[in-house]
């Protein structure tokens, strides 16, 4: 397999790119060499370099704590809980929610054998005083009701309100996946849990 190959493959394992369209990729690439290859390249060696976990949310950013943490604009008394990285970037795609999040690592599932312990209940935790909200932005699967509902009975005792996203937001969707207005539309009809 030679260096060409091995490009195609490599950008055909990203979602949603199959072996042509990385063929394609790869091909408008090189044909671009010099307005897309070499500042693509260099871009993502600089993100490689720099990249790291917020020690408070778990958003990945080119610092620590987040961009998103740090923004003295947000309102730290609302807290929304996401299952990934993937899920933050595509609520603030939009720039619908006014608070700052909670990246829980996952969703429990017990046919991939995820279990409570794999998630970041922990950190959710320490994050609670001063929270007035705690809104649960999971997946509309299974794995995610499931989730929601068990985040749901751990947080009660502390007193904090807790919703969830309001239907609108498919079943079996993913958030990544979703438009922006029916996200907006989720977040402005969440309901209590």
């Amino acid at each position: 397999m030679d260096d060409f190959d091995t490009a195609q493959a490599l950008i055909a394992r990203l979602p949603g790119l199959g072996p042509r369209s990385a063929r394609r990729i790869l091909l408008t690439l090189i044909e671009n060499r010099a307005t897309m290859l070499g500042p693509l390249i260099d871009a993502l060696r600089r993100i490689e370099e720099r990249l790291v976990a917020c020690p408070e949310c778990g958003n990945v950013d080119l610092q620590a704590p987040c961009r998103v943490c740090t923004d003295p604009r947000r309102d730290a008394g609302l807290l929304c809980v996401v299952a990934r990285v993937a899920d933050l970037w595509a609520i603030e795609r939009g720039r619908l929610f006014p608070g700052r999040y909670h990246v829980l690592g996952g969703l429990l599932s017990a046919l991939d054998g995820i279990g409570p312990e794999r998630l970041d209940l922990g950190g959710l935790l320490r994050r609670l005083p001063g929270v007035r909200e705690v809104v649960l932005a999971l997946d509309a699967t299974l794995e995610g009701q499931t989730t929601a509902h068990w985040l749901a009975d751990r947080l009660a005792p502390s007193g904090v309100r807790i919703s969830q996203l309001a239907h609108g937001v498919p079943v079996g969707g993913e958030l990544d996946h979703l438009d922006d207005g029916t996200l907006a539309h989720a977040l402005r009809l969440r309901r209590p849990l």
